[in-house]
């Protein structure tokens, strides 16, 4: 990747912009995203079934912890096979596919008998959210022009936490409803089953939309369907950008074989390209600051930290508002003064704010059950803090990280690079969750953990500066690994 030059900046797909049609290319856009709600919702509806899934099938309660984080096994493994698989098969095709098992998931979820065929559904749901996770951005990188393709992309995040919102907010009514969760509600069916069928609602409508919406121009210039890729950007973008752009497309090619892994390797230095290394990095640091804590743990952190329960559930709840009402700052700012500033500014403010929190947890005093005692000044700075945390990641690393893996790689390289870029990103993913209650068990805390993500969001502002460069503007067929 580089800067470039002014001339550079006259993006392939912008010879005309009086002939785009704005209204399509936002329509497909926001298609694509539904894929990022049902990752959302996919990832957040088991929060509200563990006590269903321990009673229903007899789990002991030190097991539950790996029956709920098997989903993130599967998340991995669809990451890292979407993407070949999408340079074989289509962007399109494997999000059909990902819709497919998104509803198989869902439905599979709520009928299962037992442990081992709950897990199997949930595999095949992380299947589903491992792809979407990469597959909804790239998609939309390579169908937007490239002055709005940080904002159209930045959708993803919104509805990746929209879908979160929605499953909790399902969860508490079908459990309001019933009484608890592990009451029996419609049709002779408990709650917590119930809570994974609503899943199949936006599963369906994934589906049905994405009938309605084009191949990847560049998978079909990739794939010798040069005429079919002039046929999907001449609608998009008028006639004379659509053969300029499948000309450039074309040019960036390599025509003696198919996109491969072997790609990834520079030939003429014989090491891995260093744009990969930069995905992964992104990709890792993007969980290693803490988010899925947030996300994942919200509720148990805070009464951790002395809350009520109640008063723990509320936080959650104004966490995920906020963290939506940032990610608006992206979409408005991103297209407008670039990635590289944004992720700066994000990570200066997620280590203020964690080091701020890590301050608070350690100097709180414990009661009789080893609970810390937040009150007072101490109190609010947490609270202040965390929360000023989650603007500051989802203004930024959240959204951005997403935006820049679906464009900084060529086109020869998007899918692979992809592939490992997001399987690092959601075992770095696992790390974090599974890692969390093990700090908070040991000696580390509560304070502990959050120093550590601190040291990891210091060391991001550094990967930032030195590595990280600024792709706002530049056409995919610019890129360069």
């Amino acid at each position: 990747m580089h800067s470039p030059s002014s001339a550079d900046n006259e993006v392939s797909i912008s010879v005309d912009s009086s002939e785009r049609n704005m209204t399509s290319i936002v329509l497909i856009s926001i298609i694509a995203t539904i894929g990022g709600f049902l990752f959302g919702f996919d990832s957040g509806v088991v929060n509200g079934t563990v006590d269903g899934l321990t009673q229903a099938f007899t789990i002991n309660p030190n097991a539950i912890g790996t029956v709920v984080a098997s989903i993130l096994i599967g998340c991995a493994i669809g990451a890292f096979f979407a993407g070949t698989w999408a340079d074989t098969y289509g962007r399109r095709g494997i999000l059909l596919l990902a819709a497919a098992m998104f509803i198989l998931s869902s439905w599979g979820a709520g009928v299962a008998s037992s442990t081992l065929e709950f897990v199997i559904y949930r595999l095949i749901g992380g299947l589903a959210i491992g792809a979407a996770s990469i597959i909804c951005p790239a998609y939309i990188s390579e169908l937007v022009p490239a002055e709005y393709r940080g904002k159209l992309s930045s959708i993803q995040q919104i509805a990746i936490i929209s879908g979160l919102t929605a499953a909790a907010l399902s969860n508490y009514f079908l459990a309001t409803s019933a009484g608890s969760a592990v009451n029996e509600l419609w049709l002779g069916f408990t709650a917590w089953r119930w809570m994974y069928w609503v899943g199949i609602i936006p599963g369906v409508i994934f589906l049905l939309t994405l009938l309605t919406i084009p191949e990847s121009p560049r998978f079909l210039v990739s794939n010798g369907k040069k005429e079919k890729a002039i046929v999907v950007l001449t609608k998009l973008y008028g006639e004379k950008a659509a053969l300029k752009t499948t000309d450039e497309i074309y040019a960036s090619l390599s025509h003696d074989h198919k996109p491969a892994f072997s790609d990834l390797l520079d030939k003429t230095k014989g090491r891995i390209r260093p744009i990969l290394w930069i995905g992964v990095g992104l990709a890792v640091l993007q969980q290693f600051v803490g988010i899925n804590v947030v996300f994942y743990y919200g509720a148990v952190l805070w009464q951790a930290a002395g809350f009520s329960e109640s008063d723990s559930l509320a936080i959650s709840v104004v966490s995920g508002v906020v963290s939506i009402g940032a990610c608006f700052i992206t979409f408005f700012l991103v297209d407008k003064i670039g990635r590289k500033p944004l992720l700066l500014i994000g990570s200066v403010g997620m280590t203020i704010t964690l080091a701020l929190v890590a301050y608070a947890f350690a100097g709180a005093p414990l009661d009789d059950k080893g609970h810390l005692i937040l009150s007072g000044s101490t109190g609010i700075l947490a609270l202040v803090s965390a929360n000023l945390y989650v603007v500051f990641f989802n203004m930024s690393w959240g959204p951005v990280v997403w935006i820049m893996l679906g464009e900084m790689f060529p086109n020869q390289i998007r899918g692979t690079g992809l592939a490992v870029a997001g399987f690092a990103q959601w075992i770095a993913n696992w790390t974090i969750t599974t890692t969390f209650p093990i700090l908070l068990a040991s000696s580390l805390g509560l304070a502990g953990a959050y120093s550590i993500y601190a040291f990891c969001s210091l060391f991001s502002i550094f990967f930032i500066i030195w590595w990280v460069k600024e792709t706002k503007g530049v056409e995919l067929e610019k890129m360069e690994g």
